[in-house]
């Protein structure tokens, strides 16, 4: 979901990069389960903590753009549309949606509160659809609903349009109605997303930017919030306001703020910890499968690991040096050998199996590395850059034991193939990783991209030249005019597919991005953890689908 930048990837062994690996292939049986866990006996404490992998930069839904960010929001806010547990759309705060169009749609509301007892209204969503759009928001998330075709959100956007004039309406307390430019059949998926989760209106204006604070917090999710220690823990509490609570179970939620997935397994082996973050260290894989059986949760994820260029100085203005880059690149040794967990090449932005896409395969997915190698060195030459004058930048990633690692691996690959290839490494924590990257102060960046909903637009969209969460600035009229194209009135399903097909060729032809591989999910869950699915492709678990057994 980010935008999902996601801040941990798998822990990777730069030994294994360089020299392979081998191993029998290791047992996967299931460790004998506790006898009360097998009969489906709740325990007496419904406590759950969960890994969350990284410090939260906020829990306001309009100003954040991150996975850790939208694991906590989705627990405290529900929007128009939710999910259920194995990832598909289902009714949140509207029981119902229509439209004769895809272009005007109307959303009824159930009776719902929020924590404050306020009733949550048509209203609320139109205070926070506009509070999204509004410059003064400053939202990373600012174009999401530009995206989907929301009248004159581009405009708001951009400061020729005044956030009043969204085309949102609040038809009475418990109707919506949302206009569109465009017909967006998929729309009611779309608003699944952390960044069109409503907000408190009274929150907001009581407290500003305080409203997220422990004790200011107002929800209309499962939860709210308990406690917050800053790079620690964030405590949520069984929201008793909540319009379904009577089938929540789960009464508190812990979520840490571990980055090093060593420490994460070491703590869930200790049982500090219920359900890990969705990366386990690499070189104990095999062993955890064999060791915990069907405790190591493998499933499909909608997201992409890639390396973002700046586009907007050089060198990486330039076509030539990006693509040589992405040739040079061992895609397949950091799948095969480094994560080896059952990632896949990423030779388009898109994954395979997400809907509506017709999938796009390169010329040079068919050359062999030599091939690749002499055509990266071929144009590095023609760009300037030779023996007496190396390439040299500085690839910056969040700070991660695994994502470290990869980036050495990666500036190995490009010294050694190529020959003049200087790269320096910079690691930030997650919250100046994330303004880095938003303000162009980098050169390239490791970069993380996951579903906000499952349909080919929400990755293609994020090379828009007005998009916000366009980080590196990347600006094809060809592609954006691709992009304009697949909402015509008369496109149909399969012509829009093609369409994405093609504006993948476009960002392959132009090396937009050095897209490295498509993720799975790897996490251990403790057998007492009842409920939670393990094929939701966008991984948008919910903990008031979870029931804690006796253990």
């Amino acid at each position: 979901m980010n935008a999902k930048f996601v801040p941990s990837a798998l822990l990777v062994s730069l030994s294994l990069a360089l020299f392979g690996c081998g191993g029998d292939k290791e047992s996967t049986q299931t460790s004998a389960g506790n006898t009360s866990v097998a009969k489906g006996e709740l325990a007496d404490t419904q406590e759950v903590t969960i890994n969350n992998s990284a410090e939260p930069e906020s829990l306001d839904p309009h100003k954040v753009s991150g996975t850790p960010e939208s694991n906590v929001i989705r627990q405290l806010l529900v929007g128009l549309t939710s999910t259920d547990a194995n990832g598909n759309t289902v009714a949140g705060m509207a029981e119902s949606w229509e439209s004769a169009d895809n272009k005007v749609w109307t959303f009824k509301l159930r009776d719902a509160k929020w924590s404050n007892g306020d009733p949550v209204t048509a209203q609320d969503f139109v205070y926070s659809f506009q509070r999204l759009v509004n410059p003064e928001t400053a939202s990373p998330y600012a174009t999401y609903l530009a995206a989907v075709k929301v009248v004159n959100a581009q405009d708001i956007v951009d400061g020729k349009a005044k956030p009043d004039t969204l085309g949102v309406k609040a038809i009475d307390d418990k109707t919506l109605e949302v206009t569109l430019s465009e017909p967006v059949p998929y729309l009611p998926d779309t608003l699944i997303h952390t960044s069109v989760k409503p907000v408190n209106q009274k929150a907001v204006e009581q407290h500003g930017d305080k409203w997220t604070a422990v004790g200011n917090y107002v929800a209309n999710g499962a939860y709210n919030l308990k406690d917050w220690q800053v790079n620690e823990r964030i405590v949520l509490e069984r929201n008793v306001s909540y319009y379904d609570d009577a089938k929540t179970t789960i009464n508190t939620v812990t979520l840490l703020a571990i980055p090093s997935e060593v420490t994460d397994v070491t703590r869930y082996k200790a049982g500090e910890i219920d359900v890990t973050a969705d990366a386990l260290p690499s070189e104990q894989f095999k062993q955890l499968q064999s060791e915990l059986g069907e405790q190591v949760k493998v499933q499909p994820k909608l997201c992409t690991y890639y390396y973002e260029f700046n586009h907007t100085k050089a060198p990486f203005d330039d076509v030539r040096v990006r693509k040589a880059l992405s040739l040079a690149l061992d895609r397949d040794i950091i799948t095969d050998n480094i994560l080896a967990q059952g990632q896949t090449v990423a030779y388009q932005f898109t994954p395979n199996s997400i809907a509506g896409m017709k999938d796009y395969e390169p010329e040079w997915k068919a050359w062999d590395k030599a091939k690749r190698i002499e055509e990266a060195k071929k144009l590095l030459g023609e760009a300037g850059y030779n023996e007496s004058n190396p390439l040299k930048f500085e690839l910056l990633y969040n700070t991660s034991e695994a994502h470290k690692k990869l980036a050495v691996a990666a500036a190995s690959f490009w010294k050694d193939s190529l020959g003049f290839v200087e790269v320096s490494l910079n690691n930030q924590e997650w919250k100046t990783y994330l303004e880095t990257r938003r303000t162009q102060k980098h050169q390239v960046s490791r970069g993380g991209w996951c579903a906000d909903y499952n349909e080919a637009s929400t990755f293609l969209n994020t090379f828009i030249s007005t998009d916000s969460s366009n980080y590196g600035k990347y600006n094809s009229p060809e592609f954006d005019r691709l992009m304009s194209s697949t909402l015509g009135a008369d496109v149909t399903a399969e012509q829009r597919a093609e369409l994405y097909r093609q504006a993948e060729a476009v960002l392959d032809k132009d090396s937009a991005t050095i897209f490295v591989y498509h993720y799975v999910s790897p996490r251990l869950v403790k057998p007492y953890v009842l409920g939670y699915a393990d094929n939701d492709p966008q991984s948008t678990w919910q903990v008031k689908d979870w029931k804690i057994a006796k253990h």
